[in-house]
């Protein structure tokens, strides 16, 4: 598909975009790199062009997922629900990278957390 040929785009790839978008907002945020950003900004993470990227953004901030930064050009923030969506999602698409290993414990309480030894998980045994 031609990147400026909107004719081609199906009604999910605004929303697998979307959810894209609201992903690397919230990664950008969580490793403070950027709390805010512009459409030009995004378009190095984003498989999109910044003018691909710009309506897709106005219709995060219709839907209150993202608001305006008032700056000396239009930049974009996620809202609280924003943070909350895009932590969802983020954790959705990478929920096979982050869960525990095989007998690996996932209890952030457990003692062998504490030790660092897995012979004191309480749930091994």
């Amino acid at each position: 598909m031609n990147p400026s040929d909107k004719s081609d785009e199906t009604p999910n790839d605004g929303i697998a975009a979307t959810d894209e978008i609201l992903q690397v907002m919230y990664w950008l945020r969580g490793e403070s790199i950027a709390q805010d950003v512009a459409p030009q900004e995004l378009a190095r993470w984003v498989g999109l062009d910044a003018a691909q990227i710009e309506p897709l953004l106005e219709r995060l901030v219709t839907s209150g997922l993202v608001e305006h930064v008032a700056d000396r050009e239009v930049r974009y923030r996620l809202t609280s629900s924003g943070g909350f969506e895009g932590g969802r999602r983020f954790a959705d698409e990478f929920s096979d990278l982050t869960k525990p290993g095989h007998y690996e414990c996932s209890d952030p309480n457990c003692d062998c957390r504490r030790s660092g030894n897995p012979a004191d998980c309480v749930h091994q045994h």
